[in-house]
């Protein structure tokens, strides 16, 4: 199992390169650059001053080619990411544009409100999500079943961000049960002891969590009903059952085990997504997290935050699908790597 997970960990360096190589190559492709949006900042700017100014260039064209110096752009794309690659092996990702702040700053600063929401969802999903489907497969077409199954098959067909505005809209807006977003509140730090403030960010969280956890609640909730009751069907089982051994024993010691292994394989993935952030729900909520920055760095041509996040978000998700590998070979005692 070590030189399987060791040729794994090798096999990342050069699918991180493939990812961040694509996505740097095309930054620089894309028209609109930071130093086209300086210009038309400045051409804004200085149209306020003077309506003759409106329609002139404001730099020069040796001023703008120092701007691409400054930022790097007037290299071959090649050099620029082997420069950018040098960088991030050493944690340097660079300074925004935008913020005209350390990239790594940025990212550190965000990363704990998208964890938390990460993590969060993580534990309520497969707290929920596991009990349920195996309730689900036990009490198969049952009235429960049905009922359960036409919830979350509604939970699952509508987008996270339609489900997120739909409960803004019903419970903050209308009813003014929660707060329209934010990560905590205005008055979070001058609350005083630790429930206080614990109420306050879960006031402020209650909202983005239910958007968050929709979908993978249904995926995760239909997988496990489905292996369960694939394993309860199994011969295996059908003969314990047939020399008296109680079908609840029966579930719990021979398939349940057997029914986590889907489970178990997506486990890797769901952190690396959950960790990323959902940049939609982080939007509809107002969430100050790597999400938002991601989409704000989008729509400003903030390229080096743009590269920071991905780097950051591509580790989490080769590292996560090593994870799976791990969590399957441990519900699975038939997996061996040394073949």
């Amino acid at each position: 199992m070590g030189q399987y997970f060791l040729r794994r960990l090798l096999l990342l360096i050069p699918t991180f390169l493939g990812i961040t190589l694509v996505v740097f190559a095309i930054t620089r492709f894309v028209p609109g650059g930071p130093v086209e949006r300086m210009l038309m900042e400045s051409q804004m700017a200085s149209s306020e001053f003077s309506q003759s100014s409106r329609g002139s260039q404001v730099l020069s064209s040796d001023q703008i080619d120092e701007l691409k110096a400054f930022y790097g752009l007037d290299k071959p794309v090649f050099t620029a990411y082997w420069e950018w690659l040098g960088k991030l092996v050493r944690l340097d990702l660079g300074d925004s544009t935008r913020y005209y702040l350390p990239v790594w700053e940025l990212i550190k600063e965000r990363l704990p409100v998208s964890a938390f929401f990460g993590i969060s969802t993580f534990i309520l999903s497969y707290l929920v999500s596991i009990p349920l489907g195996i309730l689900k497969a036990v009490k198969h077409n049952s009235r429960f079943d049905s009922i359960s199954s036409m919830l979350i098959y509604a939970g699952y067909a509508l987008p996270a961000y339609v489900v997120g505005i739909f409960l803004l809209t019903v419970f903050a807006f209308q009813l003014d049960w929660f707060p329209m977003g934010g990560f905590v509140g205005d008055d979070f730090y001058y609350l005083e002891g630790f429930w206080p403030k614990t109420l306050n960010l879960f006031h402020h969280a209650f909202l983005p969590l239910i958007a968050y956890a929709i979908g993978d609640f249904a995926v995760l909730t239909m997988t496990m009903k489905n292996s369960l009751m694939e394993n309860l069907s199994a011969d295996y089982v059908r003969t314990a059952v047939a020399k008296g051994l109680p079908f609840n024993k029966a579930v719990t010691r021979h398939a349940l085990r057997n029914s986590m292994i889907p489970i178990a394989s997506h486990f890797g993935n769901v952190i690396s997504v959950f960790f990323a952030g959902s940049f939609l729900i982080e939007v509809i909520f107002n969430i100050d997290g790597l999400g938002l920055l991601g989409y704000e760095a989008i729509v400003e041509r903030d390229y080096p935050v743009v590269m920071g996040i991905l780097a950051v978000t591509s580790i989490m998700m080769l590292v996560g699908n090593i994870l799976s590998d791990i969590c399957v070979a441990i519900v699975d005692p038939r997996v061996r790597f040394d073949g």
